[in-house]
């Protein structure tokens, strides 16, 4: 049996009946999410709908302002399988309080704690995540309203490799637009 072939054999009078179950062998593409700048923005363009809250990192409550049209429909994405999200920003390591605040599911790390220890920047550990999205044979959708590089070497190795790069204003964020390119392009075989 092919190892994407899923089949239940059901014996039927007169026979056995096979059904076959497609599954699908490409794996859907890793989403690199940012929260500040992409999530948590001043003015999110989806909806006069504004949600606040907070989040606690590091012993800091911190203020957080989305449009749940937004968070909403990346909990529908990840759960048809459309994306695999998975945080790249300073919050990977309290990422669960965002989680709770948003009601996601629980969502893979780019990174951990460890490597957000005392480094002061982390866009060079952002490219490395997506970086090493591609190198699990992976497609790749970055937003980041910061690290996504809008033009140079990084930015041409990771379009040649077929990323979708996606850097929203700071202050508005992911648009419904740009959610739109990463859900076609997330679809596309």
């Amino acid at each position: 049996m092919h190892p994407f072939d899923l089949r239940e054999r059901h014996p039927e009078p007169g026979g056995d009946i096979v059904h076959i179950h497609a599954a699908n062998p490409i794996r859907p593409p890793v989403w690199l999410l940012d929260v500040d700048g992409v999530i948590n923005t001043r003015r999110p363009q989806w909806t006069a709908e504004l949600r606040r809250g907070t989040a606690r990192s590091e012993g800091v409550d911190w203020p957080i302002r989305w449009a749940p049209a937004l968070v909403d429909r990346i909990r529908r994405m990840c759960a048809t399988g459309v994306v695999e999200v998975r945080w790249c920003s300073t919050w990977c390591a309290d990422a669960d309080a965002l989680e709770r605040l948003f009601d996601l599911p629980a969502l893979g790390r780019a990174f951990g704690a460890g490597a957000l220890a005392g480094v002061e920047g982390t866009d060079a550990l952002k490219a490395a995540a997506a970086r090493g999205v591609l190198a699990e044979g992976r497609r790749l959708v970055w937003t980041d309203d910061t690290a996504v590089p809008v033009a140079g070497p990084l930015r041409e190795e990771l379009t040649a490799a077929g990323a979708l790069l996606i850097r929203p204003h700071p202050r508005r964020g992911l648009r419904r637009r740009d959610v739109d390119r990463i859900e076609a392009y997330s679809r596309r075989a």
